[in-house]
């Protein structure tokens, strides 16, 4: 069964096709469509096995670039299938679902109305997954559609983990809480560790640490969630690429008054000005800070080591929330591929029974390993994640 995967962002698609069935699934193509609006846009094809096509021409709106990926998917030269009618189904990325969704789910205009409803407090994110699903219903409208949600895995959060202590009345009037995101890759790669760790993931306590330019810790107990370093938008909790994370609210207030700075103002510093670019003034990709790092820059090494830190407390943090940790795994674009942070995330939780084999650490890259020493009371690992696969599977398991 030939599923498409998306995940439109404002100006962007990205988008896999993986053909699935009970038990087995594989990659036909991937790619990526940018500077959707702009006046010069992008398509970046992939297909397996063929030689990768870019397309550079202007690109209107969302349903021009899937017009476009699906030319792309049947073309007699770079195309994976014969026809659009191998396509049996679409599965979106949808960043927030807030308290209406604990699981994915079949599109219809039910869902589509809620997904709307929380433009409030996911613009960034929730218009353009919108705008994905009713491309599609343009382009393949008899093609049935499932919405897969960051925010889903995070929902049995009991109320004493996702509450805020400020005026109740503002839950109960705008559904202000922790709601957590990244709950589809902390989902896989749980399972996943489990099973290289020998775990069965319901009777298991669990911390993953997805550790990219977005970046979110969460605990999870016997299988569920049960708390997670994101909050009520992905700015709050770990240092990241350019967002500042945890920060004292009476800080930006300060800042503000000094500044004068307006509410649109403080979120674009928080969100995009902060994290170890704010930081360093290097850059927000930890690679940029790692070389600054070696060169012996004082504000990278500053950042770099407030980044680490901020990862080991959580993990701290929420092994003391469970009463114990059987498994930390690291996933995400840093968290695969970067030896130091697992290192100096790890380091000094020897009294937790965490060790790391360090050679081990040192050479794994991006490939599902233990790299805890024999003797670590708690085993640590590096898995994969693979976010497109789950939407796969879950719209697989929806539509068949």
């Amino acid at each position: 069964m030939v599923i498409l995967v998306l995940n439109c962002g404002s100006s962007s698609i990205k988008y896999q096709v993986i053909d699935i069935c009970d038990g087995s699934h594989s990659l036909l193509a991937k790619g990526l469509v940018e500077r959707i609006g702009l006046a010069e846009g992008d398509l970046t094809h992939k297909p397996v096995g063929k030689d990768v096509f870019h397309l550079h021409q202007p690109i209107a709106d969302h349903t021009t670039g899937i017009r476009l990926v699906l030319e792309a998917l049947t073309d007699a030269n770079h195309g994976v299938i014969a026809s659009l009618d191998e396509v049996k189904a679409v599965g979106h990325r949808v960043a927030h679902g807030g308290e209406f969704f604990a699981q994915s789910c079949v599109v219809d205009e039910d869902v589509k109305e809620k997904i709307r409803s929380l433009f409030d407090i996911a613009p960034l994110h929730n218009p353009a997954n919108l705008e994905g699903i009713l491309s599609i219903e343009k382009v393949l409208p008899e093609v049935k559609q499932v919405a897969v949600f960051d925010t889903s895995f995070h929902q049995t959060i009991s109320a004493e983990n996702y509450l805020y202590a400020l005026p109740y009345e503002y839950y109960e009037k705008y559904r202000v809480r922790r709601y957590g995101f990244h709950g589809t890759s902390h989902k896989f790669v749980a399972g996943v560790g489990a099973t290289l760790a020998g775990l069965d993931i319901n009777n298991s306590k669990i911390i993953t640490c997805h550790i990219g330019n977005g970046a979110s810790v969460t605990a999870i107990e016997n299988g569920k969630s049960v708390c997670t370093s994101m909050g009520f938008s992905p700015v709050d909790g770990l240092v990241m690429g350019t967002r500042c994370g945890d920060v004292d609210p009476s800080a930006l207030l300060f800042i503000a008054e000094k500044e004068g700075m307006n509410l649109a103002d403080i979120n674009t510093m928080i969100n995009k000005r902060s994290g170890v670019e704010g930081l360093s003034g290097v850059s927000s990709d930890m690679r940029d800070i790692d070389a600054a790092y070696e060169a012996g820059n004082p504000r990278a090494i500053v950042a770099r080591d407030i980044y680490y830190a901020r990862v080991k407390q959580y993990i701290g943090k929420y092994a003391a929330l469970m009463g114990g940790v059987d498994l930390v795994i690291f996933t995400g674009g840093v968290g695969e591929n970067s030896w130091e942070l697992r290192e100096g995330a790890t380091a000094g939780l020897e009294f937790m029974g965490i060790a790391l084999n360090e050679e081990v650490n040192r050479i794994t890259r991006g490939t599902d390993t233990i790299i805890s020493a024999d003797d670590s009371k708690v085993k640590v690992a590096v898995v994969a994640t693979n976010e497109e696969l789950v939407i796969a599977t879950d719209t697989y398991n929806l539509t068949k």
